[in-house]
């Protein structure tokens, strides 16, 4: 294991764009599950603490350092172990990324479910906020996609968690404890992942709507109907322009001020012809202005641009980025009153996602606002925010996990009695708070 004094400066900041740098005392990069228990062994023999960290793309502050701890690199554990096809499963240490997998898969009757925007992200990061992604209202998030892990815990100690077997009631159910935990109660080093075969048809569209507040029903509509959709993504045409100034390219001519971006996949080309159907009947009634059928080439380009929306709108100026979750009928309360929250600040704001699963990212731009304004801009902003996230039955995070950032608001969404058993968990596996401390909550 390579351990280094002097921390790369990027490392020092993180994408919730700090005013001041961090401080790291030293790095490690781990090449395997032994080196992670050593180092994890002599963090916690020494009393220091440990921020985990993959390929730096979190959006929570999770990685930020302000306390001289320890940086324990994962990014060079970046091998894919195995592909089993006995049991449809890909053994992957916790630095592959998903654009590893997908290139690696690429060849192959099978694929991974699991398809968040970020593609440079790695697993072992993707599995500690349990990510979701385009694909989830079919195939289910991370979490429905993992079938066991080697986990690290802080005093060095490892065990494995989940396994290949179908069914499971033998004890506690450790696999989905660490899943989401953000790092904070151990280090998954190398993951067992579900593949699925790869379905033999599939078919997308693009349905242009007036406006958000026609779009928005429209959703809940499909999701009771017989269809099982892949992916039903809400765009906006000025978060689209953001991606489309990135790339330099254009998404195919489409009418309206918000499109609906669907995906529908099946085995059986009668059943899917049935199925697109359907969804035509669905968006006609609700009154959509137009729908286009996209080829193959056409739905490459228009889900480049939708996985580069962020990406645009971070090169266009600073950004903060939410990503709450509400149930799917209130997409388009929370979409209204949040944008009219920033209107009356006059932030300039952005929103996309995952309205097949309530899951909407807000996105609030700094431009030409100075950094100590902004800031108390953004505390102004998430106190009307949260509040109502809360009151439509929602919660703070669907993927993004809450990091250093939320952690503040969480106590809006749980009871002091819910907190009080995380911190009893945390305290349980990580009695020194050697382990991510600060993240989620304070001890």
């Amino acid at each position: 294991m390579e351990i280094k004094q002097t921390v790369p400066d990027e490392l020092l900041t993180s994408n919730a764009h700090e005013l001041e740098p961090g401080q790291a005392e030293l790095i490690g990069y781990a090449k395997s599950t032994e080196d992670v228990s050593e180092f994890m062994k002599k963090a916690n023999d020494a009393g220091k603490k440990v921020i985990t960290i993959g390929a730096h793309t979190g959006l929570t502050g999770a990685t930020y350092p302000h306390k001289d701890e320890w940086f324990l690199s994962l990014a060079k554990m970046d091998q894919i172990v195995s592909l089993d096809k006995d049991t449809l499963t890909l053994n992957v240490q916790a630095g592959v990324t998903l654009a590893q997998i997908r290139d690696y898969l690429a060849d192959t009757p099978y694929f991974y479910a699991p398809d968040p925007g970020e593609k440079s992200a790695t697993i072992g990061g993707t599995v500690g906020t349990n990510a979701g992604g385009m694909r989830a209202i079919k195939y289910g998030v991370t979490r429905d996609n993992i079938r066991g892990y080697d986990v690290v815990l802080a005093n060095g100690d490892i065990i494995h968690a989940g396994s290949l077997n179908q069914k499971n009631s033998s004890g506690y159910d450790l696999k989905d404890l660490f899943i989401g935990s953000e790092g904070t109660l151990g280090v998954i080093s190398e993951l067992q992942l579900k593949l699925i075969p790869r379905p033999r048809h599939e078919s997308s569209m693009l349905v242009g709507f007036e406006k958000l507040e026609d779009l928005a029903p429209t959703v809940y509509e499909i999701l009771n109907s017989p269809v099982e959709p892949v992916a039903l993504e809400l765009l906006e045409k000025n978060s689209v322009g953001y991606a489309e100034d990135y790339l330099q390219v254009e998404m195919p001519k489409q009418e309206g001020a918000a499109f609906l971006l669907l995906t529908l996949n099946s085995n059986d080309e009668k059943a899917l012809t049935r199925e697109l159907e359907e969804v035509r009947s669905i968006v006609n009634s609700a009154g959509a202005l137009n729908i286009r059928d996209i080829d193959e080439k056409e739905a490459q380009l228009v889900w480049n641009i939708r996985d580069h929306i962020l990406t645009g709108i971070y090169a266009a100026a600073t950004t903060k980025m939410y990503d709450p979750v509400v149930p799917t009928r209130y997409v388009p309360d929370l979409i209204i009153k949040s944008k009219k929250y920033a209107d009356e600040m006059a932030i300039s704001s952005a929103f996309f996602g995952h309205a097949g699963d309530g899951n909407i990212h807000i996105c609030v731009l700094q431009e030409d606002y100075d950094d100590l304004k902004w800031k108390d801009m953004l505390v102004e902003y998430e106190e009307k925010l949260y509040p109502l996230i809360a009151e439509l039955g929602g919660l703070p995070s669907a993927e993004h996990g809450i990091g250093l950032e939320k952690k503040e608001y969480l106590p809006y969404f749980y009871t002091k009695e819910y907190m009080n058993t995380l911190k009893a968990i945390k305290k349980a596996l990580d009695p020194k708070n050697v382990l991510n401390p600060g993240r989620i909550f304070d001890l």
